[in-house]
């Protein structure tokens, strides 16, 4: 499919990631494509040892063992003989993008979104592509007790950020809300100084919220009787109703309780990040029904209240029952690296296929995605990877990665090795990858 170099002028968006923009790869994946010979990990069922997987129109049509899956004619065939497919996987938790949510005028901004500073040419994109991810979670830091609205986003390419957003059954963006508490939000005012401030002001914030609904909800409609309008309040009214779920960065085993004890008095949806200490309330967090979003990390050090991270904090809430996904926290954990997560998890405890899950099923039940992502379904998105060979090993690589049935990394093309080995320009800004380039650049006075 060709693109004409005036066309990108003339619109600012490429012809041929339109049908991204509202999450639709029909135009570019017309013809099926059969995976055929592959070890599959379905993720929601058994192990496939010589399997096929066939896609079309950015979703999954079939998947199983190659003698029960019937291949539509027409198909491309593509031998996939001795390599591993598996569903993308879901980060979430990232700051690929340069995000950046509240600043220092207050602790607490529900309004900001990040969907209005990410830079969707960041090369952080395409380490991602490189490392398999296929569904990310973008959020800014954790310096305040909330810093904003995240974004769920697929890294499909694009020149603007309408191209990656994983949008509703209505076309809106799809987010949820970012916050912390521990030892990143205690400065001097308007900041809190202290834990038990932190989270007064947390809970005297979701009060404003709550009584900010009510008086909209008396109103009906009118326009006399509604509340002056307020994006913040507005935000946090769609989590108290459940609509959108609060992602929370928290490390020491207090820290998580309160967490807890805030999300069962106000009502409010959420999944904690990092829990560093998860280990030590495990139970607690699987008594109150919280997934948990872990970081996995080999090296000591950074702040004080993670000293007593555990790589067992994967088993740990494994053995209570508690729903765990993984994350990388990017740049904490390069997402090239990823996969690395779920080895080092297995390795101190945790089973193999609660560590699978955590890079893909469970991360897309955190989102609220599990029905487009994270296993190999009939009917879902066709995010898929290719790699050389078992993905808890060291010395596999991700060789292919698909979105919605487009291939967005190919480690046998040079430009995108550079990006999965790094090197001298692996980390300048980067121009759409799907389609035109060479046409763009040509067009742009490039070399």
């Amino acid at each position: 499919m060709k693109c004409r170099a005036p066309f990108f002028v003339r619109v600012f968006v490429p012809a041929c990631l339109s049908a991204f923009m509202f999450i639709s790869a029909a135009h570019a994946q017309e013809q099926p494509l059969a995976f055929v010979g592959a070890k599959i990990i379905p993720v929601d069922g058994p192990e496939i040892s010589r399997g096929a997987l066939v896609v079309q129109h950015g979703k999954i049509l079939a998947v199983g063992s190659v003698n029960s899956v019937r291949i539509p004619a027409g198909a491309e065939r593509i031998d996939a003989t001795g390599k591993v497919i598996m569903p993308g996987l879901v980060d979430t938790h990232s700051h690929v993008g340069g995000p950046a949510g509240g600043d220092s005028t207050s602790p607490i901004n529900p309004d900001v979104r990040v969907l209005d500073s990410v830079n969707p040419l960041n090369p952080g994109f395409r380490r991602a592509v490189a490392g398999g991810i296929t569904t990310l979670n973008i959020m800014s830091g954790s310096g305040h007790l909330l810093s904003g609205q995240t974004i769920y986003a697929k890294p499909r390419g694009g020149r603007t950020i309408d191209s990656l957003l994983i949008r509703d059954d209505d076309g809106a963006p799809l987010w949820g809300i970012k916050m912390a508490n521990g030892t990143n939000s205690i400065r001097q005012p308007p900041f809190p100084g202290t834990r038990g401030k932190s989270a007064a002001l947390v809970r005297q914030r979701f009060i404003e919220a709550r009584e900010y609904r009510d008086k909209v909800r008396a109103a009906a409609g009118d326009p006399e009787k509604m509340p002056k309008r307020d994006l913040g309040l507005e935000a946090l009214v769609r989590a108290l109703d459940g609509e959108v779920i609060i992602h929370h960065h928290t490390h020491r085993a207090d820290d998580i309780m309160t967490v807890l004890r805030l999300s069962k008095e106000f009502g409010f949806r959420v999944v904690l990040h990092h829990v560093s200490e998860a280990w030590k309330v495990a139970e607690e967090i699987a008594e109150a029904g919280v997934g948990s979003s872990v970081i996995v990390i080999d090296a000591p050090g950074g702040k004080l209240e993670a000293a007593e991270m555990s790589l067992e904090t994967g088993a740990a809430l494994e053995r209570a029952g508690a729903r765990t996904a993984f994350h990388t926290d990017d740049y904490i954990t390069d997402s090239r690296l990823f996969m690395r997560s779920a080895a080092l998890a297995v390795r101190a405890g945790m089973s193999r296929a609660a560590a699978i899950e955590a890079l893909t099923i469970a991360g897309a039940e955190m989102l609220d995605l599990a029905g487009r992502v994270g296993s190999l379904s009939v009917g879902k998105d066709a995010d898929f990877i290719v790699l050389s060979g078992d993905p808890l090993s060291v010395y596999t690589h991700v060789l292919e990665t698909w979105i919605e049935g487009v291939k967005v990394f190919d480690r046998s093309d040079p430009k995108d090795r550079l990006y999965a080995e790094g090197g001298f320009g692996a980390g300048h800004p980067i121009r759409p990858y799907l389609c035109c380039t060479d046409e763009l650049h040509a067009y742009e006075g490039g070399q």
